[in-house]
């Protein structure tokens, strides 16, 4: 009875090491089972030509990097000088940290008012304080570039209104351009 278990498990075994080798993937093993009209229901096939790796798609593929080598060409006019890139750090790191600090400041003032019980302190006031803090504060991004002055010899004023209007008109106005000659 033993001997017919093991035969049973070593035919198993072989039949599943032929499929594993086979070229074919079936669903379901073929392990004798004690109904002999068992048959595999769906078999798959391997494809072994795969898409991509044909000489077109490499000439494609180098007329495409070629032409991102153009572009990148022609972007490196537009670069932008270190010394008006340092200018705008400053500019952006000071339009969004005053307003964020000032924001945090204001929720602990209200946190240590409240625990001493100084003033009750409406629950709206610290979100829209905060709201308007942190707000400021994302906008100090587009305003520190903005009011930077584009120009390496002129350093600008200290608040940047003319700045950011001058350079206001002038970004779209290139928008504008880079529309017209995709078109």
């Amino acid at each position: 009875m033993r001997n017919k278990n093991l035969e049973g498990i070593e035919q198993a075994m072989k039949t599943l090491f032929l499929e594993l080798t086979s070229p074919c993937i079936t669903t379901l093993p073929k392990i004798p089972t004690k109904n002999p009209s068992y048959i595999a229901t769906k078999t798959w096939k391997i494809h072994a030509k795969a898409k991509g790796f044909k000489g077109a798609n490499l000439e494609k593929q180098k007329l495409m990097m070629k032409e991102e080598k153009k572009k990148m060409k022609e972007d490196a006019d537009d670069k932008i000088p270190d010394v008006v890139m340092e200018r705008m750090i400053v500019r952006i790191l000071f339009n969004v940290g005053v307003p964020l600090v000032t924001g945090l400041a204001l929720l602990q003032i209200f946190s240590v008012i409240k625990e001493q019980n100084l003033w009750q302190v409406p629950r709206w006031l610290p979100f829209l304080t905060t709201f308007i803090t942190f707000g400021a504060s994302t906008l100090g991004i587009a305003y520190g570039t903005l009011s930077t002055s584009w120009d390496e010899d002129n350093k600008g004023s200290l608040l940047g209104l003319e700045e950011a209007k001058k350079n206001w008109v002038q970004m779209w106005d290139e928008d504008d351009d880079d529309a017209g000659k995709n078109i």
